[in-house]
């Protein structure tokens, strides 16, 4: 009787203790997706790519990050300042922020000479940073990076104390906080990182996490998980508990169904399939708008043609170098019917004329897209089919015997995206058909989901691409380094007839001049006369801004943390899964709602 009594006592136990654990994971917040693309590093301070860069961007913190308005606040640093030309800036670092392992035991507090060990990984040639260039902004950074100078400690970044850290800048520069929002100018802790090597950022074991949380799961091609950071210095603000990503080779194609099945959370919702969803009243009812982004969209002329003897890269490099032919290209492009593929109800909202969005920043309450070697350009849609045909005419001429036609444009995507594969087939079938299969064949190739961008873009094996850029600070100069020298997109620098007397080309000479012109209204009509260069000899192909297309999520864009640059939209901190998904009436309500606060926060955050 007694065994029996002491075995019905052990059975509760157990029930109400496996109650109080479904309990607890029931309260836990979970968001998960599916992905297609992998990550190969979680090296923050080597990579450029926003996948990579996006997952430990919640797993490590920088100097400062912002609200969901874009107003700047504390991050690491509780407070900072700057000297009267803005080429001196001093952060005190918060004194209660910890590294920790991704099992969250203490390592190590975050200290001022954690920024100077990031800032010399980054600088240190050897290391292959693609973001070094953004940290050359400090004092003698790129004459450390090209191996001029030998001693780190002459460069502008010192630890004055263990909480205070110092930057001294090339030249004055008013937008140095918003660049601090970039990978570039995240710490490491130094010993951790020497210890590790070229091991460091490999798996979740040799990787130290100060910021919202941590990597429990790391296998590559199946599934990772971010669990929250329980040491964490704000983590009452962290509001998911934990963010599952589960890996899916066609995750872009079987999302939506995985979402209307309750097994997501997320879900792109490809434009082949927008109708059915917004016939449907109960799926209409989960589905809504994206938040235009300051990501730009261009068609990129590649000059190295490093593709495939069969495509015949030696004959487009003759044609791509003649304006004529670039010029036909620029005006034959219908960018309304591509953007049918991914905003099917209102694509001309979301076309671009310059490669720099209107918005971004103004010159004493004018756009800088307005300025006046912009203008025309911005206000006149770059499509004109008479143009086209009059420049392949004057094109043919130009190259006959030089050229061999039709021309091979080899136009690769990303398999990973559905809309990408219909844009490019839409694009393929309207040029060929104005500009005549006699002129251009266009070669729409399926690239891989996982490194496009180091298996097809930067290694230049396209003709022809879709590409885009995102900001990284709050300067027209921004959206200049992916066409300037050290740029991997399509090389303009090798185009022929565009060198000047001091061997650099039109384009880079007036990049450079506007870079060293300290007056705002001076700098940024600089900057526009040289975009205006770039699109009026048609290296590149202005296109649309990112964010457009549509989703269903269970989460509210407007209490993620906001900013045109860096890494700040790649942040969970702030967000919360919602019991049901926003639908576009109401996303369309928060967003006007949204718009009228933000302008009363900048208003105020200017005074």
């Amino acid at each position: 009787m007694r065994k029996s009594w002491l075995l019905f006592i052990c059975l509760v136990v157990l029930f109400c203790v496996a109650c109080n654990d479904e309990s607890s994971s029931e309260k836990a917040s979970e968001y998960r997706v599916v992905y297609s693309g992998e990550i190969k590093t979680l090296n923050y301070l080597k990579t450029s790519e926003t996948n990579e860069f996006a997952v430990a961007a919640n797993m490590v913190d920088g100097l400062i990050e912002y609200d969901q308005y874009g107003v700047v606040q504390p991050g690491l640093a509780k407070e900072w300042s700057a000297n009267e030309d803005a080429t001196v800036w001093t952060f005190k670092l918060r004194d209660d922020a910890k590294w920790v392992t991704h099992e969250g035991k203490d390592y190590a507090d975050v200290v001022a000479q954690d920024f100077v060990d990031g800032l010399h990984y980054v600088l240190d040639a050897k290391n292959e940073s693609s973001t070094s260039w953004i940290a050359t902004v400090v004092k003698n950074g790129e004459a450390f990076y090209n191996g001029e100078l030998a001693d780190f400690k002459e460069v502008g970044i010192k630890a004055l104390d263990e909480h205070t850290v110092e930057y001294t800048l090339e030249a004055p520069t008013p937008y140095f906080l918003s660049m601090l929002n970039y990978v570039c100018f995240f710490p490491v802790n130094g010993k951790f990182i020497a210890e590790k090597g070229k091991d460091f950022g490999t798996t979740r074991e040799n990787f130290l996490y100060n910021g919202a949380y941590l990597l429990d799961k790391f296998e590559p091609q199946n599934e990772r998980v971010l669990v929250k950071n329980e040491s964490y210095w704000d983590k009452d603000k962290v509001l998911i508990d934990r963010i599952r990503y589960k890996y899916n080779k066609e995750a872009a194609t079987v999302a939506p169904e995985l979402f209307l099945r309750g097994e997501i959370d997320s879900a792109s919702i490809p434009t082949s399939i927008i109708d059915e969803w917004f016939k449907d009243e109960k799926k209409k009812s989960q589905v809504r708008q994206t938040q235009n982004n300051f990501y730009t969209y261009f068609y990129a002329l590649n000059f190295n043609p490093q593709f495939d003897a069969q495509y015949e890269p030696d004959n487009w490099k003759v044609a791509v170098n003649n304006k004529d032919f670039r010029k036909s290209l620029f005006h034959a492009l219908d960018r309304v019917s591509a953007m049918l593929t991914v905003e099917p109800y209102n694509p001309a909202d979301l076309l671009s004329n310059t490669i720099t969005p209107k918005n971004f920043v103004d010159v004493e309450g004018v756009d800088y897209t307005q300025l006046a070697p912009l203008t025309t350009i911005s206000n006149e849609d770059s499509f004109n089919k008479e143009l086209a045909l009059e420049y392949k005419e004057k094109a043919k001429t130009a190259l006959a015997g030089k050229a061999t036609f039709p021309v091979k444009v080899l136009m690769p995507y990303n398999a990973g995206s559905p809309d990408w594969a219909n844009r490019s087939q839409v694009v393929e079938q309207q040029i060929e058909k104005l500009l005549g299969t006699d002129y251009v064949d266009i070669i729409v190739e399926a690239g891989p989901s996982t490194g496009f961008l180091s298996e097809v873009r930067r290694p230049g094996k396209f003709a022809l691409l879709e590409a885009n850029w995102g900001p990284d600070f709050a300067d027209p100069s921004t959206y200049t380094d992916p066409f300037t020298v050290d740029g991997t997109y399509n090389k303009p620098e090798l185009a022929e007839g565009y060198k000047e007397a001091n061997g650099k080309t039109t384009y880079q000479n007036l990049v450079d001049q506007a870079k060293e012109t300290i007056d705002a209204a001076k700098r940024y009509e600089l900057f526009a006369k040289a975009e205006a260069f770039l699109i009026d000899e048609a290296f590149v192909i202005p296109y649309s801004v990112g964010g457009s297309g549509y989703v269903a999520s269970k989460l509210n864009p407007f209490e993620a943390q906001y900013s045109p640059f860096g890494v700040t939209a790649e942040k969970f901190k702030g967000q919360q899964v919602l019991e049901k998904p926003m639908s576009n009436e109401e996303f369309k309500k928060a967003l006007a709602q949204w718009e009228q606060e933000r302008a009363e926060a900048l208003a105020n955050a200017e005074k």
